[in-house]
């Protein structure tokens, strides 16, 4: 395919390292009706300024830089007020133009949205930050604001996932990981994960419950089902707070949630869209200082046409972390 050129107020990366995520295999799966065929997917990446648009003032050729998968467009009252996950003209690489699984991509209104890297940050753990990780860390942060002590519930450890238990234990809180794969659990424990619990057919919520002393007081859904949705807000204690990060495809029309709990025990029920790069700062402080180590959660990195290959199969792939494609490979 002919490569991308900068766009007013833009830039073009060389992409030096991007992740395959579930949302990547949602897009191709049918599930965003942004993403329009032929498509190249792609959306958490880092990579080096190749060439700059016209009206960009803070970035130059030569530049390495990662961007959040929402890129705000710099101008709205979301944007102006450090809110740009939400702004209702964003741009996702990946889903609403061509993404990252190549050797160039184009990125929107650069100056809003780019985020240096530090030279301590590798490619690799760089390129995990933009969507699994960045999330988890707003989730519990921004969303849920976890607290030391509490119990947080990650149902699902997955790259996401796992970013969540590495975040919680930062945090102070005490974690609870929930998975049907052994492999995972079992990278969750060693991430910190108090109790593991299999996804095998159990009843999730009377083992929370069980293993908490009544529910968590936060439990995130990182996986994206009905089953998953649900187990996860079951497994909350009284006022608990519910996060929900996994995209949650409709079924029948629509996704069914167990409201009426929600209702009686005063659940709060938020959603988590990604985190906008002015709150990078403080996530990279903390990953300069070793506190966050996302480079533990990439399980393995391959080239462009195994991707290719793998992402069609990737809802039932086993996955014990993150997977991360070098374009030179």
């Amino acid at each position: 395919m002919p490569g991308p050129a900068a766009p007013p107020g833009g830039v073009v990366l060389r992409v030096t390292a991007t992740g395959v995520c579930r949302s990547d295999w949602h897009a191709w799966a049918g599930h965003d009706d942004d993403v329009v065929f032929p498509h190249v997917p792609g959306h958490e990446l880092a990579g080096v300024v190749a060439e700059v648009g016209t009206g960009v003032t803070r970035w130059r050729a030569g530049d390495r830089v990662t961007v959040p998968f929402v890129c705000g467009c710099g101008r709205c009252a979301w944007c102006l007020a450090g809110e740009a996950q939400v702004c209702p003209d964003q741009q996702q690489p990946g889903f609403t133009h061509w993404g990252s699984f190549a050797e160039h991509v184009a990125l929107h209104a650069a100056d809003a949205n780019l985020v240096r890297i530090p030279d301590a940050v590798d490619d690799t753990a760089a390129a995990a930050l933009g969507c699994r990780f960045a999330t988890a860390y707003r989730a519990l942060v921004g969303r849920a604001r976890v607290r030391a002590g509490e119990w947080v519930t990650v149902v699902g450890a997955g790259g996401v996932g796992l970013s969540a238990v590495m975040v919680a234990r930062a945090l102070g809180a005490r974690v609870v990981a929930v998975d049907r794969n052994p492999g995972a659990l079992a990278v969750a424990a060693d991430l910190g994960a108090e109790h593991t619990v299999p996804a095998d057919g159990r009843d999730v919520p009377a083992a929370v419950a069980d293993l908490t002393g009544g529910g968590s007081a936060v439990a995130v859904d990182a996986v994206g089902s009905e089953q998953t949705c649900a187990d996860s807000i079951l497994s909350l204690r009284r006022r608990g707070r519910h996060v929900q990060v996994g995209l949650l495809p409709p079924v029948d029309g629509h996704p069914r949630v167990p409201m009426a709990r929600a209702i009686a025990w005063e659940l709060d029920l938020l959603g988590s869209h990604g985190m906008a790069a002015a709150d990078y700062p403080e996530m990279l402080a903390l990953v300069e200082r070793g506190v966050l180590q996302p480079q533990r959660l990439v399980e393995r990195t391959i080239g462009l046409e195994e991707a290719a290959a793998l992402l069609p199969v990737f809802d039932r792939a086993t996955v014990a972390g993150m997977i991360v494609v070098d374009p030179a490979r």
